[in-house]
């Protein structure tokens, strides 16, 4: 593994120039969130291409692309011409040499640090542009771990989006201590002007700002339910009801996912080595069961038939 130190060519930039724009967009994994930040980009009329593994999983990236499309039309906050319009703007490959000519490339994998590494290694090897910004949605993986798997960190950058991308406006940006301004600038330019987010700027360490405040108070809220102080019920209810907030604890981990909320708090653990970080037995377990959250039909509550219908 190699890093890139000091500033190339492609790094230099007068003084009082505007970042160039990006345009060519490239999303590795069509997941939940890796569809979600194709879905966004493409409304914001770019041009994007979203790798995936093989033929299936690009065809459940597809249908996740055009289902949230429709919800958004049923909602009145998409125009049928736009969502078909978007919806051409997004192109698939299970090729990853073909994301080559693209301005930004964003890694939206599961939250798996070889994984990622791994991307990004082969990412520095197929994309071509000498000024492309690799970029990562990871929630706590530090960004200097994926930067210095290629010979360009000076233009790798942790770009944070939250689910569900469409709809929540935060992204956090995380460069690294290798990061260069100018990617820095460019990043934050294509979320905030071209994507229309809002920006937060997190240090690169693991949780950054809003994981390292949240995961601490869902792992609290599964610790109490683990022993036996109240039900699950009570206390999504409590948080909710007496403290206003739109969703309750357990509730939350169920959207997330249990096993990206046990990737978050074991890589946060690893970092920090904080008790109030360490995944509690019951979250453990639960992950072994497959019992995920929302994604399988059960987590914390039972959603099977499309409701949640009772705490599991």
């Amino acid at each position: 593994m190699s890093t890139q130190q000091s500033g190339t060519p492609s790094d230099a930039v007068p003084n009082g120039t505007a970042p160039e724009p990006i345009h060519r967009v490239g999303v590795v994994g069509a997941g939940l969130m890796g569809s979600g930040i194709a879905e966004v980009c493409a409304r914001a009329g770019l041009d994007v291409l979203v790798s995936e593994t093989g033929p299936e999983a690009v065809e459940a990236g597809r249908d996740r692309v055009t289902k949230s499309l429709a919800h958004a039309v049923r909602g009145g906050r998409l125009a049928p011409a736009d969502s078909a319009t978007s919806l051409r703007r997004i192109g698939f490959t299970t090729d990853l040499a073909d994301l080559a000519d693209r301005d930004i490339v964003i890694e939206a994998v599961a939250e798996d640090e070889q994984a990622k590494i791994e991307i990004f290694a082969a990412l520095d090897k197929v994309v071509a542009r000498p000024d492309a910004i690799l970029a990562s949605n990871t929630s706590s993986i530090p960004i200097m771990k994926l930067g210095t798997a290629t010979g360009r960190a000076r233009q790798v950058i942790g770009v944070h989006f939250f689910n569900p991308v469409p709809v929540l406006d935060l992204v956090e940006l995380v460069p690294s201590l290798l990061t260069s301004d100018r990617t820095r600038d460019r990043a934050r330019e294509f979320v905030g002007r071209a994507l229309g987010k809002q920006v937060i700027h997190a240090k690169d360490r693991a949780g950054f700002v809003v994981n390292s405040l949240l995961v601490p108070y869902l792992l609290s809220a599964i610790r109490m339910l683990e022993s036996g102080l109240a039900s699950a019920d009570d206390i999504d209810n409590g948080m909710v009801l007496g403290c206003a907030h739109p969703m309750g604890p357990l509730r939350l981990a169920d959207l997330i996912g249990l096993d990206t909320l046990k990737a978050i708090a074991d890589s946060m653990y690893a970092e920090h080595k904080e008790p109030l970080h360490a995944a509690p037995s019951l979250l453990l377990r639960m992950v072994d069961a497959g019992l995920l959250g929302r994604k399988t039909g059960r987590g914390f509550h039972d959603y099977s038939g499309g409701k949640e219908s009772r705490p599991a």
